[in-house]
């Protein structure tokens, strides 16, 4: 079986090692792909430019704070997109505000996630939310 896709959107270096490390204890194997601002993430998305060979991510997990394009445009964009809107976003911030959590299930996120900031929760969190990718009917079955 493939591992499935993974595209993490997250401008923030810290956190894409953390995503990494976290995967490497999770019960899945999945193929992890890095996209460091808004931009470089639609690009990824659309098989632009330098990413013209890039895979189609199973699933997008998207920070909201990003350089360039934030994460509610990118949402915006990928829902919008007749050829991505298909693809689940989770959408994983350190906003815990209401109006975040709503927007981001308005403009179609499927989950909205918290990071946590202590390391073993955070580690929690990418594991728990690695095994959350595999149920989508979306993502490869064993």
């Amino acid at each position: 079986m493939e591992p499935a896709c993974i595209l993490v959107v997250e401008d923030n270096l810290a956190d894409q090692y953390l995503f990494r490390e976290g995967t490497k204890e999770a019960a899945q194997q999945v193929s992890l792909h890095f996209a460091t601002n808004g931009e470089e993430a639609l690009a990824f998305l659309r098989q632009q430019g330098c990413f013209s060979s890039s895979p189609r991510p199973d699933v997008v997990l998207l920070d909201l704070n990003l350089p360039l394009k934030d994460g509610r445009e990118v949402l915006t964009e990928i829902k919008h997109d007749s050829q991505l809107k298909s693809i689940p976003v989770i959408v994983l911030s350190t906003s815990s505000n209401p109006e975040d959590r709503s927007t981001s299930y308005d403009l179609g996120a499927i989950s909205y996630l918290v990071k946590p900031s202590d390391f073993n929760d955070y580690m929690a969190l990418v594991k728990k939310t690695i095994d959350y990718c595999y149920e989508l009917p979306s993502v490869k079955s064993p």
